[in-house]
């Protein structure tokens, strides 16, 4: 199978299927010296963790990291460091129904056209539990980003029709882990619960959208052409399984506008970033960061498996109802959250090593090379 890594100098390889013995992450390209400890990169994946609300699955499992390399007396040593979690309560039983037949929403239909074959226990690679492998990386490249005075943070700030409106990024976080939707806002987040109480009630689920603030980031990072940064941002969102649309800034909006009203005002520069009046770009213009904050946000569709009768098809082309029964999410966006954060740090951390090559008097300095020499 192609396409598990991903990353050019920082560079990450998941591993492992939801029902097999275990998931997980090989990082390759970490400086060593970064400060680190396992409680660090467990408080990520306790984020993403099932069991912990009604409105996640009830798989029981404490997703408890392991790293095997890469790491002595609290610092990554520059080599390759491998994290896992291993399974504890699988139970394939659950879906052997689904053996014979294609779900409605699932890449059942387009795993077996690719390989003719596909673990249907959970979904194998195509599974949610995929992400813990990116989440775990995903923490690694937050403590290097702190280390930057860069931080990334993700909410939710849509479930179904329902919409979240943070006062403020100094109260966000507060207000996020303060809701079971990690939802900011008390009000907002109860009636996104009310709203979800509802769908659940009808058998169905609801999707959301996730908005990430991106802070503290230098301008000129990024390439102008394929390596764009808002370009490697969308790729890694879209590669999270649920997720259906991106936008960076005003996004979609922005086919509504007039130039006029679109265009940022540039009022200056201050310590090396543009000072603009309105942030319509979401930081980024042509591919390169202009030391704003960078906002984006991603559509998160309606968990697939629901119990609500669907019609679709078995393998051998003929017609079925099915009611997908096992443990799955009513919602996915709460969970999804952290990974939003994990895959937004990952191309960070990434595109700021590479950028480290970009010119030839930044190189100098580095080595402390003159001209003369």
């Amino acid at each position: 199978m192609a396409g598990s890594s991903f990353g050019t100098i920082f560079k990450i390889t998941t591993w492992g299927e939801s029902h097999g013995d275990g998931i997980g992450v090989v990082v390759d390209g970490c400086p060593a010296g970064i400060p680190l400890s396992l409680e660090q990169v467990q408080a990520y994946l306790n984020r993403r963790k099932p069991g912990q609300t009604r409105y996640s699955t009830p798989r029981k499992e404490n997703d408890n990291v392991v790293i095997r390399s890469g790491l002595f007396e609290g610092h990554t040593t520059g080599t390759s460091i491998l994290m896992a979690v291993y399974n504890e309560t699988q139970r394939s039983a659950d879906y052997s129904e689904i053996a014979g037949y294609y779900r409605p929403g699932h890449a059942d239909f387009t795993y077996d056209a690719k390989y003719g074959f596909r673990d249907y226990r959970g979904g194998g690679r195509s599974s949610g539990r995929e992400t813990i492998g990116r989440v775990a990386a995903g923490a690694l490249a937050g403590a290097f980003l702190k280390e930057l005075g860069i931080t990334v943070t993700a909410y939710t700030k849509s479930i179904g029709p329902i919409q979240a409106s943070p006062s403020s990024l100094t109260t966000l976080i507060t207000e996020r882990d303060a809701s079971p939707l990690f939802m900011p806002g008390k009000e907002a987040s109860d009636q996104a619960e009310e709203y979800l109480q509802g769908t659940m009630k009808e058998f169905d689920s609801a999707g959301g959208i996730i908005e990430c603030i991106i802070s503290g980031m230098p301008s000129g990072i990024g390439d102008p052409v394929f390596e764009k940064l808002d370009a490697n941002l969308a790729k890694a969102i879209f590669s999270i399984g649920a997720v259906k649309g991106v936008e960076i800034g005003a996004g979609f909006s922005c086919a509504t506008a007039t130039g006029s009203k679109n265009n940022d005002a540039i009022l200056g520069v201050k310590n090396g970033h543009a000072v603009k009046a309105t942030n319509h770009a979401g930081g980024i213009l042509g591919g390169i960061s202009d030391g704003s904050d960078i906002i984006l946000r991603a559509a998160i569709k309606p968990t697939p498996s629901i119990f609500k009768e669907q019609q679709t098809i078995r393998r051998d082309g003929s017609p079925v109802s099915v009611q997908i029964k096992g443990r799955h999410d009513p919602v996915i966006v709460p969970r999804a959250v952290v990974v939003v954060e994990a895959m937004a740090a990952l191309v960070l951390a990434d595109a700021l090593l590479v950028n480290m090559g970009a010119r030839m008097d930044r190189i100098r300095e580095f080595y402390n090379f003159s001209r003369e020499k």
